[in-house]
């Protein structure tokens, strides 16, 4: 399961789901198929994995399952913002609360948090990954810190999704610093337009070539992408999809 923080729920607002009913059954499930729940602190810098224990309509209360470790369990209790990240289906559920609570479900340690108002349901096409076509390249323009080298470098992607984006960094620039971000970088999608955003660094492999070169990959998220820019993020993964169909149906 991907990580999560407050940035990706805020800019996921297009895939929001605000009926209550439908929020109310979608938890009910999650809990009944007994998926595992992260919740994220500290904008991913400690995770505890719980469990949704019971959904009360009447009390507006979604109870999970406690932090084996009592330090842990009292830190989360008393964090303030708190991100959920879980998932129903292969679809990825996320959403957020202010007002966790500890509290004792059938005498275990539990939190309970208002039922969300909203919560973001995120379908496989939305994060799924699409590799970038090599007859029509999509490049990343990277702004470097002065104390890095300076100036704007351009890499070619290995594929895109709407959660971020792989980068082949063949010259070994940009380091391999994971939660490393660069800002103001320019994503040049073909026939979309250009896309505004921040890259987090997520993870970082070095491949070896048949020429015995080293190429790096690294596997970058979008950290403060815009709704106009998922939008085209979106659109072009789907002309990628058109077009790949198109070519299968032509070899059918």
């Amino acid at each position: 399961m991907q990580s999560t923080n407050d940035s990706d729920i805020e800019s996921w607002h297009d895939f929001e789901v605000a009926s209550r009913k439908e929020i109310i059954a979608l938890l009910r499930s999650i809990g009944e198929k007994r998926q595992l729940v992260r919740m994220v602190i500290r904008r991913g810098t400690e995770v505890c994995v719980s469990a949704i224990l019971d959904v009360d309509p009447d009390s507006n209360t979604l109870t999970l399952d406690g932090s084996a470790d009592p330090e842990q369990h009292r830190r989360f209790a008393n964090v303030g913002r708190m991100a959920f990240e879980t998932s129903l289906d292969k679809i990825r559920i996320l959403f957020s609360s202010e007002e966790v609570q500890a509290t004792t479900f059938e005498d275990t340690p539990a939190f309970t948090i208002p039922i969300p108002e909203t919560l973001i349901r995120l379908q496989r096409r939305e994060f799924y990954r699409m590799v970038t076509p090599v007859s029509n390249p999509v490049s990343v323009v990277i702004r470097l810190a002065q104390d890095a080298g300076g100036g704007t470098h351009v890499f070619p992607l290995a594929d895109i999704s709407c959660g971020g984006i792989a980068i082949l960094d063949n010259k070994l620039v940009l380091g391999n610093t994971i939660g490393h971000s660069y800002t103001g970088c320019r994503i040049d999608l073909p026939d979309v337009g250009a896309v505004q955003t921040t890259l987090m660094i997520r993870n970082s492999v070095d491949l070896t070539l048949l020429n015995d070169k080293t190429n790096r990959r690294l596997g970058c998220a979008f950290v403060d992408i815009s709704r106009g820019g998922l939008a085209s993020v979106q659109k072009y993964i789907t002309k990628l999809e058109r077009e790949r169909n198109a070519r299968l149906a032509g070899l059918a």
